[in-house]
């Protein structure tokens, strides 16, 4: 009798099938897969998915989601019929800037292992001999991109998990999900209760009605999009027989939101140039309204929206003049506030998952990442921009999810820059400060709701007083978007003088309670029972020993705990742990609160006249807190700096923000005070070494490879991921977090770009800025352990290689001398 947990899969549609498929391979055998649809073709989205398979991104889980779901779809058939047709894919510009993004994109698939190439006007015709050569002026190529027939991948999928023990079940509406103890037991139907120990919605853009079962919000957004169907293309007429349907590359037409896909001698075509169309769920069919003549994701085709796409459509594909449109229709999906899919458990019913927003490119890559989580515990492929619980409260709300959604459905093909802002919803969440950010000209940038500023327009004459050797060069058009030399001069100042920046946006968590060191030392890598007043730069692990985040940890009291973390995430990963007994209370403090990072050689004058507490370095010494009051203002102070500058980080209550400000700028004038942004700040940080996690090191890494080992303490065991570390040590690794400064000493790359040893891909670029101290553009990029310091390596930035050198780090203040005076 088999032994493995019985499994309920909500939802029959390709992502349903696909983790049925990867469960019963993984030797899970009692899996039920149940449908308010018929089978196989439930009336969901897959049953309408064009089913164009692209797997260039900018995300590097995203695209081994998409590579992954090519490899899977290409060895799998239903009676000797394709599920995936390698024809390859061709997105093609007709403008230069789009052409220019498009070696942005080709530089992407090169980081993510993706063979692509940037081709011309001429190449773009060989390869699909249907578009105008007058109206390209080149395209991006990618052979392994390709068409997946997702109706018929359902039925292999589903054949394949049935012949291992799987059952499916159509004509099933789910009424609610049984549970006891916090955990499910089942999940209830018309015809009964059907026991299960774990349940999984797969259920699309219904996602959202499975989640309020149990009380778990799913910040999904169903959204109609258009699609049609030509007639005959004369052009097309007996290029294909039956059984291959398609020969030409799937095509993208970004500067006008089209795609189109050849399917014999027609083609179909699909728009996100109208307007967003958000879907109410209760106007759908159910239940036993769902059949083949009635499917819920399709529905009525809004021509005039389609009118300007079509004209548009005959301008790329001439030979569209001679057809017409046969069937159309708009088909529903679903959007999110980010566009990433929404994977996870509910934090407070155990067993209950999601794999929500997933379209065809991406669903069997979710499905193995669902399944690596339940059967082993972890994924191999990061997921922390697929979480369901990456979002604030606040994002969470049906107003913001609406909005945001619809947002990225419009912007869903445009070029965007890495750091630029929605610019509505705005304000949802400023700190204390921010009517004085306001007044000295901040220019605020968003992340995670909070207005966040990134220079400030009052220190502009700061520029003309730099000295030469600060002046920072001139940028290209793209890295210059959302920068400004006012960063240099605050980037001076803080290294000079001495700048108050805002970190009230970041993550704080109070952990307190008779089990909270027990907690925090099983699950971080530090030693936690140290003295109070203890500050301690830690890491938590997962059981295979990556990098699930790094913490700060702050000691107030023999119970009494505040952790800096990076998000909602880690809030989520300590309630999860943390033991049901109540021993433990968690708490998210960050609105309730407020801090000052004041960093600079001028720091301690100017605490210091307004404290009678001792701020003196052996008063307060480097990584240690403690109470104290700064012009009357309670606070807790904690000497700490990710500018490498003498300095800490100064909280107080919110109620209190804005009157600390206040004291410490006033008092500050006759030292050159100044408010710095994060501009600055991300400057600074790259330049002493500092690590940001989900850019610079994720799940996929261990500490060792990080350059992170010194925050595992090798005394200790017991924690989470200690047996994988165990092993490990900085000799024997293959590959290594390196620091690069570029050569030509002005080439400034973003993120994400290719690095390329003895000129062939050989990793990727995760953070950089310009490093105003030292002069020079730095970047981050994880390569082969083999390129040691001095190793000459390139980067690729818009097809173009930069020369660049594997850098000794840290760049600035090696011996800690400043942060430590």
């Amino acid at each position: 009798m088999s032994t493995t947990p019985r499994v309920v899969i909500i939802g029959a549609g390709i992502v349903g099938a696909n983790l049925a498929d990867e469960l019963t391979a993984r030797g899970w055998d009692r899996v039920t897969v149940v449908d308010q649809g018929p089978l196989p073709l439930t009336g969901g989205s897959t049953s309408h998915a064009p089913g164009l398979v692209f797997q260039t991104n900018a995300s590097k889980t995203m695209t081994a989601f998409a590579s992954y779901t090519v490899e899977k779809f290409t060895d799998i058939d239903v009676d000797g019929a394709w599920c995936f047709n390698q024809v390859g894919g061709l997105e093609v510009a007709t403008t230069p800037e789009r052409l220019t993004d498009l070696h942005r994109k080709q530089g992407w698939a090169t980081s993510w292992g993706v063979e692509a190439q940037v081709v011309d006007a001429d190449e773009c015709v060989r390869l699909h001999p249907l578009v105008d050569r007058d109206r390209v002026l080149g395209g991006l190529h990618i052979p392994t991109d390709g068409l997946a027939k997702a109706s018929r991948a359902v039925v292999a999928l589903a054949r394949r998990a049935e012949a291992r023990g799987a059952r499916f079940q159509g004509s099933t509406r789910v009424t609610g999900i049984e549970q006891t103890g916090g955990r499910v037991t089942g999940v209830r139907t018309p015809d009964g209760v059907i026991p299960a120990d774990v349940v999984v919605s797969c259920a699309g853009f219904w996602g959202q009605e499975l989640g309020a079962m149990v009380g778990m919000d799913v910040p999904l957004l169903p959204l109609a999009h258009q699609f049609v169907w030509t007639g005959q293309v004369p052009e097309l007429v007996g290029r294909n027989d039956e059984l291959t349907e398609a020969s030409l590359p799937i095509l993208r037409h970004q500067d006008q939101d089209l795609y189109y896909r050849e399917r014999g001698d027609s083609l179909g075509i699909g728009s996100y140039a109208h307007r967003p169309m958000p879907v109410d769920l209760r106007e759908l069919p159910q239940g036993d309204g769902v059949g083949e003549e009635s499917m819920p994701s399709m529905l009525p085709f809004t021509e005039e929206d389609f009118a300007a796409q079509w004209e548009q459509s005959q301008l790329l594909l001439p030979s569209l003049r001679s057809s017409k449109i046969d069937t159309g229709f708009n088909g529903v999906f679903s959007f999110t506030p980010d566009g990433g899919p929404l994977v996870g458990e509910a934090t407070d019913v155990k067993g209950f998952w999601i794999a929500e927003a997933v379209w065809v490119t991406h669903s069997a890559g979710v499905a193995r990442a669902v399944a690596q989580l339940l059967v082993d515990g972890r994924s191999e492929v990061d997921l922390h921009g697929c979480d369901v619980h990456r979002f604030e409260e606040v994002q969470l709300a049906p107003e913001y999810v609406s909005e945001t959604s619809q947002q990225n459905f419009v912007e869903i093909y445009d070029v965007l820059h890495p750091l630029q802002p929605r610019l509505s919803p705005r304000d949802l969440r400023v700190s204390p400060f921010h009517a004085r950010q306001q007044e000295l000209g901040a220019v605020f940038l968003e992340g995670a709701g909070w207005e966040r500023p990134h220079w400030y327009e009052a220190n502009a004459g700061l520029v003309d007083e730099l000295p030469a050797e600060w002046v920072p060069p001139e940028r290209d058009a793209w890295a210059g978007q959302f920068w400004s030399p006012i960063a240099a001069a605050e980037a001076w100042r803080t290294r000079t003088a001495v700048a108050m920046y805002d970190m009230t946006p970041l993550k704080r968590l109070e952990v307190s309670g008779p089990g909270a060191l027990d907690l925090l030392q099983r699950l971080t890598t530090g030693e936690m029972d140290k003295s109070v007043g203890s500050v301690t730069y830690t890491l938590a692990l997962d059981e295979a020993g990556g990098i699930r985040s790094d913490l700060t940890v702050a000691r107030l009291g023999e119970q009494l705990f505040q952790v800096g973390a990076n998000g909602p995430l880690d809030h989520d990963h300590l309630r999860r742990e943390a033991p049901e007994d109540g021993s433990v209370q968690i708490r998210d403090v960050t609105g309730g609160t407020c801090c000052i990072g004041l960093w600079g050689p001028r720091a301690r004058d100017l605490v210091q006249r307004l404290s009678a507490d001792d701020f003196s370095n052996g008063g307060l010494k480097y990584f240690r807190a403690k109470r104290a009051r700064i012009g009357g203002v309670p606070v807790t102070a904690m000497r700490l700096s990710y500018v490498g500058e003498l300095g800490w980080e100064i909280y107080t209550s919110a109620d209190n923000g804005q009157r600390l400000w206040d004291v410490l700028w006033r008092a500050g004038q006759d030292l050159g005070v100044i408010a710095a942004g994060r501009a600055a700040f991300s400057s600074l940080r790259l330049e002493k070494g500092y690590r940001a996690w989900g850019h610079d090191m994720t799940t996929e890494h261990n500490p060792y490879e990080a350059g992170l080992g010194f925050a595992v303490r090798k005394q200790k065991d017991g924690f989470v991921g200690s047996r994988a570390v165990a092993a490990l040590g900085d000799a024997g690794i293959s590959r290594r977090l390196s620091c690069l400064t570029i050569d030509d000493g002005r080439s400034v790359v973003l993120g994400h770009e290719p690095v390329f040893v003895d000129g062939r891909p050989a990793g990727y670029v995760t953070s950089a800025a310009f490093g105003h101290t030292v002069g020079r553009p730095i970047a981050y990029a994880w390569l082969p352990a083999s390129a040691t310091v001095g190793t000459a390596v390139e980067i690729e930035y818009f097809g173009q290689r930069i020369r660049a050198t594997v850098a000794a780090e840290p760049l600035v203040d090696p011996e800690m001398t400043r942060i430590r005076g």
